[in-house]
């Protein structure tokens, strides 16, 4: 622009001579528009006639300025366009600068500053001079004003870090850009916070939760949680693990993270959580979310991490608007501390469901009734506690268990209808029977949650369930999937849908790497476990299914098998913090004698500690440790070895089950 004024005050002179003679060459022969009033066949022919008129020097002049002027508006825009790329490319040597993203605190120093500038300053200006006061300003000084203006106003435009400046009171509670985006706050999308913060440190990451909570791990819910003295864990959420450590059910402290209004101005980024707003429509052309609120995010890269919804029975929906006041759909925070009051006052609860969370829970509520008058019920449609997971043997062996702890076990039953009368719960078996209750817990699994697959236009698989993805849990472009809701390809044993801890933690965690490039394949084989109270407790890897042919290999158990003793060990109850993705580089048989060899267990007898292994075509697929603790890295590297075993006694040798 200085180059632009440089120019206009070397051409103006020789406008302002040209203008002069015109008009001179006007007063002696009219104006131009009065020469055109002539006829123009007569104009033709006076010019064909004549040739060139001798007063067409105004003309030749006119022509002159018309040429001149179209030359300098050449030169001016080539010399803009010029100063236009020195500019980006000042920017672009500008932004690399630590002294370009400024933290709040120096602005609002520099703006106390600016404050306290003196009057007689500001009376000086051009516009309030005081009479009797001349102020001069060069143009050369007004004109380098005018591009500083500029610059600042572009880089504003450009620079990210120059969005600092908005006041803190002018900022929007939710941010209209999220550079990564993570919908849902469960475990899957703390792990990807995290793994983009390592990989990439100046992240702004924003998690959109619809629950009211931070980021916590579920699995004490049904665990930890209901085994302290402390009447105050429901509102503290801290609990002690099984080795007496005390530790909270979040993940992080709320100083972990930056709040959702600070997050697109905080100098090296930063975690922030969206709590009680729930995405409700997914544009995924324009990289955009609405959220129920009607609020608008867009973002460059996004994780859903929906998890899932409770399952409800039927029976237990159609029985009207008072029979949900009285059930309870076990998966939150909320439904934690709902059940955990319910258990103080009523005298009778019912779980439906025979699995990880129905049998947990059972123990959980049982221990309880100890000191209580609580009458806990378990009923199921298998013939024992895991029924769907353990073979027969062992199932009947934990279901002796859990009656052993206080429950009431009612194995092959199936609720018929249920309704409310009389200030009680009836329920209507399918034998017959009738059992009065004052509340009812379903734990009958989880239905993943993939609302958004309608407006996202996303595949959902029609067998399993959850957002189909590829091998690096990609969904489209710029979309990945983890937890719940990912129906990824094992690649040693097809589709799946895992919904467990361990699984949510390592698939979140590679969600992460690969939204920030790292572009790998996910071959985890994720390990989940179940405690049914401190003496009793198992790991398990690959697909676990008591309908597959089993091969059991068991040993006496000691007092250091239990997993007590194994968080007293590690110093953590959340095992998979541990084991996580180590796989065996190598196993190798430990010699042992005679006295000590494997053998298939024997009915009625007690499981202290053994090794399960789950077949097909005689090559192992699932794993089951009972009492056998820390030893998945050699699970998982058998399965993923995928070799036929005909003695499967020497491979239960590689887990040691028989040390003391």
């Amino acid at each position: 622009m200085l180059q632009c004024r440089a120019v206009w005050q070397k051409l103006a002179p020789l406008s302002r001579a040209s203008s002069t003679l015109v008009r001179s060459s006007a007063k002696r022969r009219g104006t131009l528009l009065q020469r055109w009033k002539f006829p123009l066949d007569q104009q033709m022919s006076r010019q064909m006639a004549s040739g060139v008129e001798s007063g067409g020097s105004g003309a030749i002049y006119l022509v002159l300025i018309g040429l001149t002027s179209l030359g300098a508006g050449a030169y001016v825009y080539n010399t803009i366009k010029e100063d236009k790329i020195r500019y980006k490319d000042r920017v672009a040597r500008m932004l690399p600068r630590p002294n370009t993203e400024r933290k709040p605190e120096e602005l609002s120093t520099k703006s106390e500053k600016e404050e306290e500038i003196p009057a007689e300053r500001e009376s000086a200006s051009p516009t309030e001079a005081p009479k009797g006061v001349t102020t001069e300003v060069p143009e050369q000084a007004s004109v380098e004003v005018t591009v500083e203006k500029s610059e600042t106003e572009e880089v504003s435009e450009t620079d990210e870090s120059a969005s600092a400046v908005v006041p803190v009171s002018a900022r929007p509670d939710i941010p209209s850009h999220a550079p990564y985006l993570l919908i849902g706050g469960g475990t899957a999308s703390f792990a990807a916070a995290r793994s983009i913060r390592a990989r990439d440190p100046g992240a702004r990451v924003l998690i959109v939760s619809e629950e009211p909570d931070l980021p916590y791990m579920r699995p004490p819910l049904s665990k930890e949680l209901w085994f302290s003295d402390d009447s105050s864990v429901p509102e503290t959420l801290r609990f002690k693990q099984w080795n007496g450590k005390e530790r909270s059910i979040y993940f992080q402290p709320p100083s972990f993270y930056v709040s959702p209004q600070d997050l697109p101005f905080v100098e090296n980024g930063g975690v922030a959580v969206l709590t009680s707003k729930k995405v409700v429509h997914m544009d995924v052309r324009g990289n955009k979310i609405r959220l129920d609120s009607g609020s608008e995010i867009t973002y460059d890269k996004c994780l859903i991490a929906t998890g899932g919804i409770p399952r409800n029975l039927p029976a237990l929906e159609r029985a009207g608007e008072e029979m949900q006041k009285r059930t309870t759909l076990f998966r939150k925070i909320e439904d934690f501390k709902s059940l955990e009051k319910i258990s103080r006052d009523v005298k009778s609860i019912v779980i439906i469901g025979g699995g990880f969370l129905g049998s947990e829970l059972a123990c959980a509520l049982g221990r309880r009734a100890r000191d209580t008058e609580l009458e806990v019920i378990q009923i199921f449609p298998e013939k024992g506690n895991m029924g769907k997971i353990l073979p027969e043997y062992l199932s009947n062996w934990t279901t002796e268990k859990v009656r052993k702890e206080g429950v009431n076990v009612m194995p092959n039953t199936v609720v018929k209808s249920a309704k409310y009368q009389d200030k009680k719960v009836i329920l209507k078996l399918k034998d017959g029977q009738t059992i009065k209750t004052d509340h009812v817990v379903a734990a009958v699994g989880l239905e993943p949650s993939v609302e958004l697959a309608k407006s996202a236009r996303m595949e959902v698989d029609s067998d399993l369930g959850g957002f189909r993805v590829n091998a690096e849990l990609q969904a489209r472009s710029n979309i990945w999937v983890a937890g719940d809701a990912a129906c990824f390809y094992d690649l040693k044993l097809g589709r799946r849908r895992v919904e467990h801890h361990d699984h949510a933690v390592v698939s979140g965690r590679l969600a992460g790497e690969n939204m920030t490039g790292a572009a790998k394949p996910y071959w985890h084989q994720s390990m989940f476990w179940s405690d049914l109270g401190p003496d009793v407790g198992y790991e398990a890897i690959g697909i676990v299914d008591s309908s597959l042919p089993t091969v059991g290999v068991f040993a006496k158990g000691t007092a250091k098998d239990t997993p007590k003793a194994v968080t007293q060990e590690s110093g953590t109850g959340i095992r998979s913090e541990s084991e996580t993705e180590e796989v065996a580089t190598s196993v190798s048989v430990p010699a042992v004698g005679a006295a000590a060899l494997a053998r298939p267990p024997q009915e009625g007898e007690d499981y202290g500690k053994g090794v399960i292994f789950y077949l097909r075509e005689k090559v192992v697929v699932g794993i089951l440790l009972w009492n056998i603790f820390n030893r998945m890295p050699i699970a998982r590297k058998v399965i993923k070895d995928g070799e036929e075993h005909d003695d499967l006694n020497e491979i239960a040798k590689l887990f040691n089950i028989h040390e003391d």
